[in-house]
């Protein structure tokens, strides 16, 4: 088409000079028709084309579309095999089923009433059991409170006694390297006091020295009325050689832990039922009654302070 309106084009200019105007007309008007015609088929190409590329696309979606269903006919297949095989076994469970006898279908029920039974004394077992534990846990839980209060009031008796001792200590000061300690073991608080720091030799009869050293010790006690005060007297081993008012070690160290008694009741803020006087003679010694050192160790009042253990002891009853 384009070559020949190519030549129609060529065969006009050739004529135009010489052919008749109504000749030229004429083919200037079949030209014109002829590019229009041109244009017309183009556009048809062009749509052709893409009329051509959307069957492509639809062939191969349908291609695609084919070899899914060829997939899903397959996997059909696979299934209803797999479905067949099923059915027939179960065919097969239901006729051995149908062929049991009555009294083998007896005996299962028998059987499961057996099972049920025991599955219920089981569960009857279990619920017990679980209460059981419930029980035990909210008592453990109980006791577990209670520990933790009872060491709360350990922890707070021990730090008062840490207090306690301190308190001592700084209010002895002016005593200290004078046969004088103080300590803090196993909850309680020893003082210890020599006796040269308090007794003449065989005597019970508090020197000055002494009697201020047990009235400091007394002002501190007044500020504590929740702990008792036992005062212990101790001698060494050797036999009392005094005059007939006394029978012996042991009556001596009693008077003499009567003597600071009677010393700390002087102050009225100490409570008398908070006093327990004691004497232990030449049976619990602290050092060797082989030397001279250690029977000066060993004649001595030992106040031993110990908090009152009412609450502890609440808590532990109730454990």
């Amino acid at each position: 088409m384009i070559k020949k309106i190519s030549l129609i084009a060529l065969t006009l200019t050739l004529l135009t000079s010489c052919v008749s105007k109504k000749i030229y007309t004429e083919l200037e008007d079949k030209y014109a028709n002829l590019k229009k015609e041109n244009r017309s088929l183009n556009d048809e190409v062009n749509e052709l084309s893409n009329d051509k590329t959307k069957l492509t696309n639809d062939l191969n979606a349908l291609q695609a579309a084919y070899e899914n269903a060829i997939k899903e006919r397959d996997q059909l297949r696979s299934d209803y095999a797999t479905a067949k095989s099923n059915l027939d076994n179960l065919k097969a469970s239901y006729k051995a089923l149908e062929e049991n006898s009555s009294a083998a279908i007896a005996a299962n029920a028998q059987k499961n009433r057996e099972l049920l039974t025991q599955l219920e004394a089981k569960e009857q077992a279990l619920a017990t059991e679980n209460e059981r534990l419930n029980t035990l846990k909210k008592e453990l839980e109980n006791r577990s409170k209670r520990v933790a209060e009872l060491e709360n009031v350990i922890a707070s008796k021990d730090a008062s006694m840490r207090a306690l001792k301190d308190a001592i200590s700084k209010a002895l000061t002016n005593f200290e390297g004078k046969g004088l300690t103080v300590e803090q073991r196993n909850g309680k608080v020893y003082i210890s006091m020599e006796n040269k720091l308090l007794f003449q030799s065989g005597s019970w009869s508090v020197g000055t020295e002494g009697r201020k050293a047990v009235q400091q010790l007394g002002s501190v006690l007044a500020d504590n009325p929740d702990i008792a005060i036992l005062i212990e007297g101790h001698t060494d081993d050797d036999p009392y050689k005094g005059n007939g008012q006394i029978s012996g070690n042991w009556d001596l160290s009693t008077k003499r832990a009567t003597a600071i008694v009677n010393i700390l009741r002087e102050n009225a803020s100490i409570n008398p039922e908070n006093l327990t006087a004691a004497g232990r003679g030449e049976y619990a010694p602290i050092a060797s009654n082989e030397t001279t050192e250690g029977k000066a160790k060993n004649r001595r009042i030992e106040v031993i302070l110990t908090p009152k253990l009412d609450e502890i002891s609440k808590l532990l009853n109730e454990m």
